[in-house]
This record gives C-alpha cells, sequence and structure tokens, in this order.
C-alpha cells in the first residue's frame, strides 16, 4: 500500500474542518486491488480495475476547489486542500459525497501528484488507462 497525503492551503484549515479534515484523516492510498480515498467524514473506495485514468489537474481557483464539491458539469467530484490536484477517472461511477449520487471521477488535491498518479499505473499491472485529458 502507497499512502498520499494532502496538501493543505494554511488559511483553508478552518474552512476544511467543517467535513473533518485534518492533516490525519485527508489521505488516498493506492493499492494492489483497490484506490481509497479519505476527505474528514468522507470517503471512497473503488476497485482499481474501474480506474479509467489519472492525471494531475490544476490551478484551480481557490473557491471551486477547497473542500467537498461536486460538480455539475462532468458529475465529479472533489476532495480539496488546495489548488493543484490528480483526476482520477472511473469506468464505472462511484459513490464519494452523496448516498445517492454517484460520481465519474475524484479530484483530490494530494502533495505527490506525480507520485500518485505512477501509483495507480504501477499497481494496474498492464491494465490500460486511458488518459484523462484534463
Amino acid at each position: 500500500m502507497t499512502r498520499f497525503a494532502f496538501e493543505f492551503v494554511p488559511a483553508a484549515r478552518p474552512l476544511l474542518l467543517l467535513w473533518g479534515v485534518t492533516v490525519r484523516t485527508a489521505y488516498v492510498d493506492v493499492t494492489e486491488t483497490e484506490v481509497r480515498a479519505r476527505f474528514g467524514f468522507l470517503s471512497m473506495t473503488t476497485p482499481l480495475g474501474n480506474v479509467a485514468g489519472a492525471a494531475q489537474t490544476g490551478p484551480y481557483r481557490a473557491y471551486r476547489a477547497l473542500g467537498a464539491r461536486y460538480s455539475l458539469r462532468d458529475k465529479g467530484a472533489t476532495f480539496g486542500t488546495s489548488t493543484r490536484g490528480v483526476c482520477i477517472r472511473f469506468h464505472r461511477p462511484v459513490r464519494a459525497l452523496f448516498p445517492v449520487a454517484v460520481h465519474t471521477g475524484l479530484t483530490v488535491t494530494v502533495a505527490d501528484r506525480p507520485g500518485l498518479v505512477a501509483a495507480i499505473e504501477k499497481y494496474a499491472k498492464g491494465r490500460v488507462l486511458r488518459s484523462t485529458g484534463m
């Protein structure tokens, strides 16, 4: 398992406490079989085979990136603590924000963005991942 910590904009820490987000409760784990993201009170788990691709994205506007967000445009979710991240796209939508909503992708603002993309590719073991194009 490889764990990736989130990168925090210091001024956003008080706002992020609304979601229970701290340095200890915000991370992404990549294993040989799944990807798990925790963001305070929220979490998402999906089999690695459901990952369609991962790419570094950003910079984003802070008011659009910080906190737990839902995108009406692409039905993606964001677990955001800074203005740069990794967009993980899924073959089948997953639940992350609400029990009834499903998401086609999840953007996570981890500190080691190239490392997260590389870990997903490493553990994919030959699976074909397509670029998200973001």
